[in-house]
């Protein structure tokens, strides 16, 4: 695919999306959508419970909110690599795929 392919790419996620594999495209954005969620989720939380320490119900969701990122990026990463340098397995995974560039996602 080439750049000016993926930059016409309706999806607008970081993959090479051609006809066949939009599915994955949309549940990559899923994702990632859902992982945004729940890290929006934990920041409130984190306000809140600046101000309301004993707070029982906002820290069990909290608590809740946590495991889930970790749950939903574990998945994510093991599916299409890293969301950032930290993350354990296949560290120079990264490097086989095409650059932001390269992607024409910039």
């Amino acid at each position: 695919m080439s750049i000016e392919e993926n930059r016409n790419c309706s999806c607008n996620c970081n993959c090479e999306c051609e006809k066949e594999n939009t599915v994955d495209c949309d549940l990559r954005r899923e994702m990632i959508q859902e992982i945004r969620c729940c890290e929006f989720a934990i920041t409130e939380l984190a306000l809140y419970l600046d101000t309301h320490p004993d707070d029982q119900k906002a820290l069990c969701l909290h608590r809740k909110y946590c495991k889930q990122v970790k749950e939903l990026k574990d998945k994510y990463q093991k599916v299409y690599g890293p969301l950032t340098i930290n993350y354990p397995c296949n560290k120079w995974r990264w490097l086989e795929e095409p650059w932001p560039w390269e992607r024409g996602n910039y």
